[in-house]
């Protein structure tokens, strides 16, 4: 395959299956395995280390904020590297060093071990997402790209679905080998995948590349970069408290209890059955996008699908398993638009910031975890209990997601061959290349 540069055919750039999809996809696949591996892991991981009863949320929360800490790191440090460096540099590094730190992940043998290696993980896990829906957004046509980002992110949602499966199989120590060896695998596909032809155009330009700070004081920049941010907070809300911590909400609700009063729920379990959901959110939020012509309404209703599910899920006290899996799989429908919000975060942005955009804006709303789930557990200690706590942060995260979306530009369509201007004279919007 040749490289694809800035005048690349159109009947090229429309295909969904170009290399720079299917290298984005898997590399995607093999991202989420590992990223929901230590969700799905988590209480056989610790009670191998010897935690039980309440310690398997505490604990399981103080590991959870360490990989998000650092994926807020890796985001901004993969995603300026991205706009200096290159798109295939990052696909490239980040996937060796979370690699890597995941089959170390399968090596601890304490909690101060485990949480650093948990960190590592988080920031190669940073770079894929973003660094992969900025190529395939800058390789497609404006009018076909909202199906490349949508298979890309699709089909590798399914890598939670596969970890689950593997963690079945095997017990949790291989299952992180696992992930990190399908890592390196990947490795040797990436050497055919070639580099974007408008980064390479952008390189030629006297232009500043990969300004992270800009974006946060600009006055024309960090308006649209926060909204961005904000409209998929409500994701990893629903991921981060309402399905890791599935097995005490079930216990909580009386679902699936056996004789002795204990549910039967499994943390593993819910989560497979709520990426395959969102899996097929994904698919029908990113083609129902390019059937409206409109990234904003598909996000809509897709949000409130999402505020609705969450409500929903304290209806379910006194529910069978399978019913619980059942609206897991039905809960990840609804809060898969995560292709959808990603797409428009990158195309809000100039070339010559938008693998930072795209790379960073993913994982500040995955780091957003760490404040959710210690307000979470803040409000439930001080009596609010789950079912208050959970309502009470889930409305404050859905309120600002309507209003981000309310003033966010609509994007389907969008010509991406354009600057950001940062310079200290009078600002531009953008400069066309």
């Amino acid at each position: 395959m040749r490289n694809i540069g800035t005048q690349q055919p159109a009947a090229l750039q429309k295909h969904w299956y170009n290399m720079a999809v299917v290298v984005a996809a898997l590399g995607y696949f093999v991202d989420v395995y590992d990223l929901l591996l230590f969700g799905i892991v988590r209480v056989p991981s610790l009670l191998d280390l010897g935690y039980r009863g309440e310690e398997l949320l505490h604990v399981g929360a103080y590991l959870l904020n360490w990989q998000m800490g650092g994926m807020l790191v890796g985001g901004v440090l993969w995603g300026v590297w991205g706009d200096k460096k290159g798109r295939l540099s990052v696909l490239f590094g980040s996937i060796a060093l979370y690699s890597i730190a995941n089959i170390l992940n399968g090596t601890v043998q304490s909690i101060g071990m485990y949480a650093f290696y948990r960190f590592i993980a988080g920031i190669g896990l940073a770079g894929e997402l973003g660094a992969g829906i900025t190529l395939v957004a800058e390789v497609m046509t404006k009018e076909h790209r909202g199906y490349g980002t949508t298979i890309v992110s699709a089909f590798g949602i399914f890598g939670a679905v596969v970890a689950a499966i593997v963690a079945e199989w095997f017990d949790w120590r291989t299952a992180y080998y696992i992930g990190g060896g399908l890592g390196l695998v990947l490795l040797i596909l990436r050497i055919s995948a070639y580099e974007s032809g408008m980064f390479h155009h952008m390189k030629q330009e006297a232009v500043r590349r990969g300004d992270f700070l800009a974006l946060l004081y600009r006055k024309n920049l960090w308006p649209r970069y926060l909204r961005g941010i904000l409209i998929g907070v409500p994701i990893w809300f629903v991921i981060g408290i309402l399905i890791t911590f599935a097995p005490e909400f079930a216990q909580f609700l009386g679902v699936a209890l056996d004789a002795n009063g204990k549910t039967t729920i499994e943390a593993s379990e819910a989560i497979m059955y709520h990426y395959a959901g969102a899996a097929t959110g994904a698919l029908c939020c990113g083609l129902l996008s390019q059937y409206l012509k409109s990234r904003k309404k598909a996000l809509y209703y897709f949000l409130l699908a999402d505020a609705a599910g969450v409500f929903i899920y304290f209806l379910l006290q006194g529910a069978s398993a399978a019913v619980f899996y059942l609206y897991c799989f039905l809960f990840g429908v609804a809060n898969g638009y995560w292709s959808v919000f990603i797409t428009i975060a990158s195309e809000q942005f100039g070339t010559n910031i938008r693998a930072t955009v795209t790379t960073s804006t993913p994982n500040f709303v995955r780091g957003a975890v760490v404040p959710i789930t210690t307000s979470f557990v803040w409000l439930n200690q001080q009596g609010l209990g789950m079912m208050g706590a959970t309502l009470i942060v889930g409305a404050v995260v859905l309120t600002l997601a309507f209003v981000s979306l309310y003033f966010t530009e609509e994007t389907y369509g969008k010509d991406l061959n354009y600057l950001e201007v940062f310079g200290t004279q009078k600002q531009a919007e953008g400069q066309e290349l």
